[in-house]
């Protein structure tokens, strides 16, 4: 009698978890920051939907075909902003600017970058809308500020929003998340660490750390043996390409990096922490954006403001979180800036010292330290 074939074991076998290929809210994140950056909308979920672009990036194109498909358009800026242009705010810290048929995108562009306002030309006047916010207007601003952007979107109310960014290939964030976000502790890992004798110090380490998300990495030099027991030399120092790296003298920052670390050498110990926050946290490009305003005669706070940016940017949150992962909860806190030490207080880091940082000034960048002094707290 002829036998059945025996039929043949499977070579392997396995079930999948979906949940694992997916993104997290961070992730998802970190690729809409991208998304805009690149020119791209993103769908955001609020109380409604919107589909919402960059003012600053968007292209001819985009902008043609979003006109097209959408009757609503408008162009959200912040209150800074919105001030600058003398555009009423009726919903607290937005404004929103009807994007009527006859506006074309240099229009839009120009409203969004003050780096246009002495040569565009008159603006207005603007048809601003009230009591007209749809829901994700300020989550929108956020979101272009956290990717280093003109804080100045594009906004279009849609419907079935889910399948809409998945037909388009889309982002879709909540508006609830990027808040919640914004207002989470950051989190950080201490990804590598290696021997780096300087000039300073033959005892020289640097660490880098990395987030969830692998976006913006942060740096902490350590210097010499620390003694635990006791409270650490420590200077937070944010990013200045143009101070740090290029000898820019219209900003004390490379003087006070080199004098934080020659200190820090001295002493035989300490730790710099190198933040990724250029232009107190808007970026090198607005920082530039910045740089243009003042040889045009605005200081340092009245340039951001024109950009649509508050005083300062930066979540100093990062650098109590780099301070925890490297174990170290009491320090002698190299600075001039009092809001430093209130937020490493807040986030339980404890300063035992302020260490004055007085250097670099010159006739280049002393309206700027004024600035700093009379308008930021800064004790110069």
């Amino acid at each position: 009698m002829k036998q059945s074939p025996v039929p043949l074991a499977p070579i392997y076998s396995y079930t999948i978890d979906m949940s694992i290929f997916g993104l997290d809210i961070k992730q998802k994140l970190a690729r809409a920051r991208a998304d805009l950056r690149m020119g791209a909308p993103v769908v955001v979920v609020g109380t409604s939907a919107s589909l919402i672009y960059s003012a600053e990036v968007i292209d001819q194109a985009r902008f043609d075909s979003f006109r097209d498909h959408f009757n609503d358009t408008r162009l959200i800026i912040t209150a800074r902003r919105a001030e600058t242009l003398k555009v009423a705010c009726y919903d607290g810290d937005f404004a929103q600017i009807s994007i009527t048929d006859d506006r074309d995108l240099l229009w839009v562009k120009s409203v969004a970058d003050p780096s246009r306002d002495l040569s565009a030309g008159p603006l207005g006047p603007f048809q601003v809308l009230r009591d007209s916010a749809i829901g994700q207007e300020s989550a929108a601003l956020a979101l272009l500020k956290s990717a280093e952007l003109l804080p100045a979107a594009i906004l279009s109310e849609i419907n079935n929003p889910a399948e809409f960014a998945s037909e388009n290939g889309l982002s879709l964030l909540h508006s609830a998340d990027i808040d919640t976000l914004v207002q989470t502790h950051p989190h950080f890992a201490d990804m590598i660490a290696a021997r780096l004798p300087t000039q300073n110090s033959d005892q020289g380490r640097l660490h880098v750390f990395r987030p969830p998300t692998a976006d913006q990495e942060h740096y902490a030099m350590e210097i010499g043996r620390r003694d635990r027991a006791k409270p650490i030399l420590v200077r937070l120092h944010s990013a200045c390409f143009t101070g740090d790296v290029l000898g820019s003298l219209k900003c004390d920052c490379g003087p006070q990096l080199r004098s934080a670390l020659s200190q820090m050498g001295s002493e035989g110990q300490g730790v710099l922490l190198y933040l990724n926050q250029e232009g107190r946290g808007i970026g090198l490009t607005n920082k530039m954006r910045a740089y243009a305003l003042q040889d045009k005669g605005f200081d340092t706070v009245e340039a951001n403001h024109r950009l649509g940016f508050e005083d300062d940017e930066r979540d100093f949150r990062i650098g109590a979180a780099l301070l925890r992962e490297m174990g170290i909860s009491q320090i002698r806190l190299m600075t001039n800036n009092p809001k430093k030490i209130e937020m490493m207080e807040k986030q339980g880091i404890k300063v035992v010292e302020r260490v004055p940082l007085k250097v670099g000034e010159g006739a280049e960048n002393r309206a700027y330290l004024a600035t700093k002094a009379a308008k930021s707290g800064h004790l110069l």
